[in-house]
């Protein structure tokens, strides 16, 4: 493992730690893919034929499994590496890894049915090569404690598979199994991380001393409601189960949330962020659950659980972790953050709200959303970008 002083003299360091090309690439790709979605959506032009991509399933596809995958990778490439102590990816191995995401990426708009075919290999590549990548610190320090983290991982590549399996005809339940396995696979992820690292950095972060616990009960009911509700919403749908197992999780993680609330929290926008976050994710269940009730648009849980939740959680995670490992302090971020947030909170409101109760100006609506939503990752990435790209300020390789 490289360690303090080794840095030094190298001005370029986006290929030392897997946060720094992840996160970039996830800021660039979350501004260009929502401004492809704004040309396709807002403009009716279609994806090339031969690619065999309806627009919005290109568009749900790529926002699970380029945008949050990317974040995901930078996360836990560099998480990992603190938990067990083992270097993980860096240098070559590293930048290749970026360059089969980027690629994969980059085939929907070669538009032909070679390129989508490439796509799928290469974004199989990708997973399974980040999976042997986090695989390897957890085997060498024996930490086995990390594998329920790292089958989710797996799980997510499975999902991708199964949605090109579906796209090239051959399982039918394929292309549905993929993005909503994806996405819920995704939102577990995002809960089982906020678990492990919001109650540190709202004790940390807040003025005042608290301590904050978690309940085995709470982590073990949840987990085993998801698992459920993965099962009855996408596997083998049994809609009103899937509403009821909705309610249970909204009702676990409404309570979690409130044993992690602390007034100092709306004081740090990297804590109130990431709250606010997770507290979309909860609505997501509750406006999934209402569904049993109220006709509404299902779009509206879904854009609750991706725009909201894992749109605010990966944003606040990204600024968090990059000051953190770049030698910053993170109780002093760019002040711009507080609006870029607000810009992201606003994206997720118009997105789930007004969209669906004024749907005569829909596509208003929704065509607003996007603007805040590439503003807002443009600040990010234009603020971060030097950060990513240039050596820690303390010297250290990371």
């Amino acid at each position: 493992m490289l360690t303090i002083g080794e840095a030094g003299g190298h001005r370029f360091a986006l290929h030392h730690l897997g946060f720094r090309p992840f996160f970039l690439l996830a800021g660039v790709a979350a501004v260009a893919l929502m401004a492809a979605w704004l040309w396709l959506y807002q403009f009716a032009r279609p994806l090339p034929p031969a690619t065999g991509l309806a627009d919005m399933v290109w568009h749900a596809h790529e926002m699970i499994y380029g945008y949050a995958a990317a974040v995901i990778a930078g996360f836990l490439l560099t998480a990992v590496r603190n938990w067990t102590g083992v270097q993980t990816l860096h240098r070559g191995p590293l930048l290749l890894l970026a360059l089969l995401w980027l690629a994969a990426r980059l085939m929907p708009f070669v538009g032909t049915h070679a390129a989508m075919l490439a796509m799928a290999g290469l974004d199989m590549a990708f997973g399974l090569g980040l999976t042997l990548a986090l695989l390897h610190p957890i085997a060498k320090a024996r930490q086995w404690g990390q594998l329920a983290l790292l089958s989710k991982v797996l799980l997510l590549v499975g999902a991708n598979g199964a949605f090109y399996l579906g796209l090239f005809g051959h399982f039918a339940e394929g292309v549905r199994w993929g993005l909503y396995g994806g996405l819920y696979l995704i939102v577990s992820l995002i809960l089982l991380m906020a678990r492990r690292v919001l109650p540190f950095f709202i004790e940390n972060g807040v003025e005042e001393k608290v301590t904050l616990r978690n309940s085995r009960w709470l982590d073990l009911g949840s987990l085993l409601l998801m698992l459920a509700f993965i099962g009855v919403e996408v596997l083998y749908p049994q809609p009103r189960l899937a509403g009821l197992l909705a309610w249970g999780l909204f009702a676990l993680h409404a309570l979690r949330l409130g044993r992690w609330h602390h007034p100092g929290i709306w004081r740090r926008p990297l804590l109130w962020v990431l709250y606010i976050g997770y507290a979309w994710i909860v609505l997501g269940f509750a406006l999934r659950g209402l569904q049993l009730f109220l006709p509404l648009n299902p779009m509206a849980a879904v854009h609750a659980f991706a725009a909201g939740g894992i749109g605010m959680m990966t944003l606040g995670m990204m600024a968090r972790v990059a000051l953190g490992h770049t030698g910053r302090n993170v109780f002093a971020p760019p002040p711009a953050l507080s609006w870029i947030f607000a810009g992201m909170l606003a994206s997720a409101l118009v997105r789930v709200l007004p969209a669906g109760l004024l749907p005569e100006l829909h596509l208003f609506w929704i065509g607003l959303s996007q603007l805040l939503w590439i503003g807002a990752f443009g600040a990010f990435t234009w603020i971060y970008a030097p950060m990513l790209l240039q050596a820690r300020i303390d010297g250290r390789y990371g």
